[in-house]
């Protein structure tokens, strides 16, 4: 099994920063790829950032230029930086992996949520 635990939201106001953090646990042979969503209040889920294994990125056009997904492969942990926020930006934000597990299975597996409040 892997667990992902995220951490880092909270209550900024507009034009600060915030950095998320995920780190993965369990019985994993090796990370696939990393990405992050958001879920703002009557909103469906939607990819924000992510990062494949050979180091590619993409993000929403929402994001561009204001934030950054790395991750520490030693670790097994993934971070979004999250720079001059704005009020839009508030939503639940949910870590989300895919892994190889020790016995050699493929699991898609989501954080429980950490939510980023923006205010004006």
């Amino acid at each position: 099994q892997v667990q992902l635990v995220e951490s880092g939201g909270g209550l900024v106001q507009a034009g600060g920063s915030l950095r998320l953090s995920c780190a993965a646990s369990g019985s994993i042979f090796r990370i696939n790829a990393m990405g992050w969503y958001r879920q703002a209040p009557g909103k469906q889920r939607e990819l924000v950032a992510a990062l494949a294994t050979g180091g590619g990125t993409n993000y929403a056009d929402s994001v561009k230029g204001r934030f950054t997904i790395s991750r520490d492969t030693a670790k097994n942990t993934v971070y979004l930086q999250m720079n001059s926020l704005k009020p839009e930006d508030t939503a639940v934000y949910y870590c989300n992996t895919l892994a190889m597990t020790r016995d050699y299975s493929i699991l898609e597996v989501w954080g429980q949520g950490t939510l980023v409040t923006v205010s004006s």
